[in-house]
């Protein structure tokens, strides 16, 4: 598995208590010539971008590095970018059509990507039954990648080993920017 730091951005990684901010950092698999191997659990990425294009651009590359069977969750208030991340996230995993939050859908499903793509926004979902009446356990549980928009409104639902993405905002630091947190789940 490996995160790059493209673009020269800033990206911070969290092992444990450690802190490590290098911009020459390739990977979290290599830093120069040497390779290390690192238990992905516990660790948090933070990234900041100051513009839609480079939260696009971050969603690509996270979506260039999903493998299957995985569950992302991507929380953040309303405005914030998350359409735009799953835009990018689409392209990453090669899927071709146009993305658009599933609002009044609770998921769309992508099939001409590299991995089936399963993009849910929960936000208006009634009851937690509706995830039933979908067989959500087919797509979480799937060889697919499973991206889940206002994931905290079925927390009791998700798989404990998933990946959560928290996207803020901060007008201090400019209209466009945004802090986004990616941490590995156990």
């Amino acid at each position: 598995t490996g995160l790059s730091n493209e673009a020269n951005s800033n990206i911070t990684f969290t092992i444990g208590s450690d802190t490590a901010n290098d911009p020459q950092l390739d990977s979290i698999g290599s830093v120069g010539d040497h390779t290390l191997t690192v238990d992905m659990s516990g660790i948090k990425m933070i990234k900041e971008t100051f513009s839609e294009t480079d939260t696009r651009a971050f969603g690509e590359m996270l979506g260039r590095k999903a493998v299957p069977g995985t569950v992302y969750t991507l929380t953040g208030d309303l405005g914030v970018g998350k359409t735009v991340f799953t835009q990018g996230f689409a392209k990453g995993l090669g899927v071709t059509e146009h993305v658009n939050s599933p609002t009044f859908t609770i998921v769309q499903e992508y099939e001409d990507g590299r991995l089936p793509f399963y993009h849910f926004d929960v936000y208006r979902i009634g009851d937690i039954e509706e995830m039933d009446e979908i067989g959500y356990e087919d797509y979480f549980y799937g060889e697919g990648v499973c991206l889940i928009e206002w994931a905290e409104l079925i927390e009791e639902l998700l798989p404990k080993k998933r990946t959560e993405i928290l996207i803020e905002k901060d007008l201090e630091k400019g209209f466009d920017y945004r802090k986004i947190t990616v941490e590995e789940m156990e």
